[in-house]
């Protein structure tokens, strides 16, 4: 048994390295592999993504997509290609609260978090390390109005 993991862009991946190379030598058809990966990531074109690559004893392959970074996401939202470099001084950009929501509940099992509050507050600081802003306010003021209660209706 073998496992291979690569990080591919997604709904992109392609029979050249690191696939190919790292398939070639196990004898398992490396377009087989990269449709599967590209039929399984479609939805998340434009965002790097970890996938493994598990191959049994019998040359049979199974595909496990692992979830984008959270600045992927938050980028991929922006329809930003990069961040601020001057996080804190310069604006990258704005979401809205309800992006916020929909990152942490994507990235939810990968997160330190037990709750949904505390993931939201998780992702806001990525966001700050970014310069991006929720709802037009910085990410401080949105954590002080989570902890508030504020937004205590779009929790589930």
């Amino acid at each position: 048994m073998a496992t291979i993991n690569v990080l591919v862009d997604g709904g992109k991946a392609n029979a050249g390295p690191p696939i190919g190379p790292a398939l070639g030598p196990l004898g398992i058809n490396a377009m087989d592999v990269v449709n599967a990966i590209n039929e399984k990531t479609k939805d998340l074109q434009g965002i790097q993504i970890p996938v493994k690559i598990i191959i049994d004893n019998k040359k049979k392959f199974t595909i496990e997509v692992g979830s984008p970074q959270t600045s992927a996401l938050i980028k991929k939202e922006l329809n930003l290609k990069t961040a601020t470099g001057k996080a804190g001084t310069e604006v990258t950009g704005n979401l809205s609260f309800d992006q916020i929501l929909k990152i942490s509940k994507a990235k939810f099992p990968q997160l330190i978090s037990k709750e949904q509050k505390s993931a939201v507050k998780e992702i806001a600081g990525s966001c700050r390390t970014m310069g991006v802003t929720i709802d037009n306010l910085p990410i401080k003021e949105v954590i002080k109005l989570i902890d508030q209660g504020t937004y205590d209706s779009k929790f589930s």
